[in-house]
């Protein structure tokens, strides 16, 4: 399911990562920048997912380096590339995704380095 949601953002494909999130799922993201904080509920979640490729001009790729799960949890381990007036970010990512009831429920994400990515996307 979690490999199927990177799939679909890669694509653009926000029906399919619509299906794959609990209506109540939280997404957090730390830090101090213009996207950090928790994105309560699918909706902004997916709101953050476009935020994304609107401040990146639809340049924002992640590369899925490999995937850990289990029944409750699966931990994927990424590369994010983007560029965003002039400068460009490839950071790693670690991203944390609770599961339930066959839906992404809760999800952390880690950059590489909060600081850096907190810049680029602010």
């Amino acid at each position: 399911m979690v490999r199927r949601g990177y799939e679909a953002f890669g694509a653009g494909d926000m029906d399919t990562l619509r299906g794959l999130f609990a209506e109540d799922a939280v997404w957090h993201l730390g830090g101090s920048g213009g996207l950090s904080g928790d994105k309560q509920g699918l909706d902004a979640i997916l709101a953050y997912f476009g935020e994304l490729f609107t401040r990146s001009d639809g340049t924002i790729k992640v590369d899925l380096d490999d995937l850990i799960g289990g029944e409750k949890h699966t931990i994927g381990f990424q590369r994010v590339h983007a560029q965003r007036n002039g400068a460009a970010i490839d950071q790693r990512t670690v991203i944390v995704f609770a599961l339930k009831d066959g839906k992404v429920s809760e999800v952390y994400e880690f950059p590489e380095d909060t600081a850096k990515a907190a810049d680029f996307w602010s």
